[in-house]
């Protein structure tokens, strides 16, 4: 299949979805409406566990491989969570005040910013910018990573673009399923994307 080919699809828990994640066997959904954080089953979409997020403000989320992350518009927060309790573990104040879309890669928080359009490179243990990646799109919403590749959800012209962490060129970009991209997981073998006009979470192929 091509890059950008539609897999399946399945409603979100509740409407509103903005963030997703993959914590290796499920999915996890942030939803702006009732500010939940749901973990999915991915073979049915069914909600596992859920928990209030601490900010309702068009969340996303990463997972460091123990816990998970997530933003808050509202106050320019990321969070820290115990993803068994929702506890929030730690925050400090993101890089600027639009943070639109987390990953974690070598170790490091990665960071999208709508205002800016800028993708920062984080130190998770103090929140220091480590460098920053020059815009790829007019509007970016979303982003998750393959291990060597960012994808970015291009809020504007209804794209995922696939990014090189170490040059901040565009390597491809394919259309979306939907109205617009919001949050973005990758599985080991494919894309997730959530969209909050229809309310559904897509798995796309990437060829």
């Amino acid at each position: 299949m091509a890059f950008g080919t539609v897999i399946r699809s399945f409603a979100a828990p509740k409407n509103g979805p903005t963030g997703l994640t993959w914590d290796g066997r499920t999915l996890w959904h942030s939803d702006h409406n009732l500010g939940d954080i749901y973990q999915i089953d991915p073979a049915t979409g069914t909600a596992i566990w859920r928990f209030l997020a601490p900010e309702n403000t068009y969340p996303d989320l990463a997972f460091d491989g123990r816990t998970i992350w997530t933003d808050g518009v509202a106050t320019g927060t990321i969070y820290q969570l115990d993803p068994e309790t929702g506890t929030v573990i730690r925050s400090f104040a993101a890089p600027t005040g639009n943070p639109r879309g987390l990953t974690f890669m070598d170790r490091c928080l990665w960071v999208v910013d709508s205002t800016t359009r800028l993708i920062y490179q984080v130190d998770p243990e103090t929140g220091t910018v480590i460098r920053s990646i020059a815009p790829v799109a007019a509007g970016i919403w979303g982003l998750t990573n393959n291990g060597r590749y960012l994808f970015v959800g291009d809020f504007t012209n209804n794209r995922i673009i696939q990014v090189d962490p170490e040059t901040g060129t565009a390597i491809r970009a394919c259309a979306v399923p939907a109205s617009s991209v919001n949050g973005l997981a990758w599985d080991g073998r494919c894309l997730w994307l959530c969209e909050y006009t229809n309310d559904l979470i897509y798995q796309i192929d990437v060829g």
